[in-house]
């Protein structure tokens, strides 16, 4: 048989130490480390033992208030003090057991309830239409308008009173759904519904530079039609890279970078478009297109989109085809936290509802004449870092060049065109959430005519608006806009026309 060797000798035994810590009769349990008059901050097992007594309440010292950290421990007090912390254990695995018993029926009504919401959760995975992630957000807007129209050619005046003077509400429902598969990759769906009819002035009559930046019209009547506005999908096959195809894709939604930060709260569309609207024509269509960024801001996009490529007659329409209504687009751009620097080029086929805005003379020049354009837009905008009284600074041009088929006489016709804005927006005013916004430029305007006459229809834009953030998801805006030759060219020579609108837009998002 081996004995173990005996660590200390039988004269070194303290029995009064191993009877202080066997019984709570001699001494008081300490409940607080200050309670020993010789351990102090400074000793390195300090916060040890403020520990052991303030969250478990098993330790004990001597008689005389010491705890003599420096001194050997018999076995005996090593047995004691594990009692000690053995009880303390058991009192508190008591206590739970009271507790548990006590609320034995609260806890069998959360049990239940737990299981009852897996149950639901279960059966919503089980019927759920698709295993993927879809996000709904929407915005619908209403409008409350009216214009009046001013100038010396009294007829035209008047006709445009009788036919737009009248006041009447609009409204435009928009709801998108952003559907992931992957986590890489999104389909972007657009269901829309409004009554804004061909006639009214802020879908484009008699000026499409009046049309408003939430017009939308399934139909010519204005009849309130849910209709599929966009249906595209985007994926990123690599860091930095994007690429985008669908039946139905806007230009504008395969760009990094849009040039103007006015775009954020606009009135007019033609103010939204950096300057120039035939570079960001914003045309839709079947398309696809590809983008890359980098890290540190630059980007470079490239994409088409067929107007007619839904069509399948290719007489009429078609993807890369004589009457596709194609449009393809390039653009190099910057941007970082404070500036946006973009150009963009556009290459367009001249056909029938191609060019949505500008004044009258560019507009049916180019669509009843096939031919080619080539548009520049040159654009940029600053913003401060902090929001405030100091407004973002947006601001952009545009120069486009047109040649036509050589089936017909084209003297008159539009040969090149210009455009520019310059907008203005407060964001934030005086941290009460409340924005503002003004704008002024002049939408595609002919600069040189074929045959040498001179090109009357310049034609100036400026609005004004105040928007007043009622909640998270409700704000306020009323607007003024003005259009100093909405008729161009149409207006009687020696004689003018001007329009003047006002509106207030309720807009509500979710």
């Amino acid at each position: 048989m081996v004995l173990a060797p005996v660590p200390t000798l039988a004269a070194d035994l303290n029995i009064n130490g191993v009877s202080d810590y066997a019984s709570d009769e001699d001494i008081e349990q300490v409940t607080s480390i200050t309670q020993f008059s010789d351990v102090y901050p400074t000793d390195w097992a300090y916060q040890a033992l403020a520990n052991l007594i303030e969250r478990y309440g098993c330790v004990a010292g001597y008689p005389n208030g010491s705890f003599s950290g420096n001194r050997a421990m018999t076995r005996y007090e090593a047995a004691a003090l594990l009692n000690t912390c053995l009880d303390r254990i058991t009192e508190i695995t008591g206590e739970l057991r009271r507790l548990i018993k006590e609320f034995e029926r609260e806890l069998a009504i959360i049990r239940g309830r737990v299981d009852g919401l897996e149950a639901r959760v279960g059966e919503l995975e089980s019927s759920q239409f698709s295993t993927t992630t879809t996000k709904l957000d929407g915005q619908a807007t209403f409008v409350v308008n009216g214009n009046a129209f001013k100038g010396s050619a009294g007829g035209v005046v008047s006709n445009q009173n009788s036919r737009l003077g009248a006041a009447n509400l609009l409204f435009d429902l928009e709801l998108n759904l952003e559907t992931s598969f992957s986590g890489k990759d999104q389909l972007n769906t657009t269901l829309r519904a409004a009554n804004f009819s061909d006639d009214s002035s802020l879908n484009g009559t008699p000026s499409t530079s009046s049309a408003l930046d939430s017009a939308f019209s399934a139909n010519a009547s204005g009849e309130p039609i849910l209709a599929i506005d966009k249906i595209f999908y985007t994926f990123t096959p690599a860091t930095g890279v994007t690429v985008t195809v669908g039946p139905n894709v806007g230009q504008d939604d395969m760009l990094t970078v849009w040039p103007s930060v006015y775009a954020t709260t606009p009135i007019l569309n033609v103010t939204t478009m950096g300057g120039a609207p035939m570079a960001y024509n914003q045309n839709q269509g079947a398309g696809a297109g590809l983008s890359w960024q980098s890290a540190n801001g630059f980007s470079v996009s490239a994409n088409y989109v067929a107007i007619n490529g839904n069509r399948g007659d290719a007489r009429g329409g078609g993807i890369a085809t004589a009457h596709a209504g194609g449009t393809g687009t390039f653009q190099v751009a910057y941007q970082n936290s404070a500036w946006t620097l973009a150009a963009t080029y556009s290459g367009m086929q001249n056909d029938e509802g191609l060019f949505p805005y500008g004044t009258p003379l560019v507009v049916d020049s180019l669509q009843e004449n096939r031919g080619f354009t080539h548009a520049l837009g040159l654009g940029g905008s600053w913003q401060p870092l902090e929001s405030g009284w100091l407004p973002s600074v947006s601001a952009g041009w545009g120069i486009n060049s047109t040649r036509y088929d050589g089936n017909g006489d084209t003297k008159g016709l539009v040969e090149s065109s210009q455009s520019w804005t310059i907008g203005l927006q407060w964001q934030d005013i005086d941290s009460s959430g409340q924005s503002a916004g003004m704008a002024v430029g002049q939408p595609v305007f002919a600069t040189s005519l074929y045959g040498g006459s001179t090109p009357e229809d310049g034609n100036y834009v400026w609005e004004c608006w105040y928007q007043l953030q009622l909640s998270d998801g409700i704000s306020v805006t009323p607007a003024l806009f003005f259009l100093s030759r909405p008729l161009g060219q149409q207006t009687p020579t020696g004689r003018t026309v001007q329009q003047l609108g006002a509106l207030v837009l309720t807009t509500l998002t979710f």
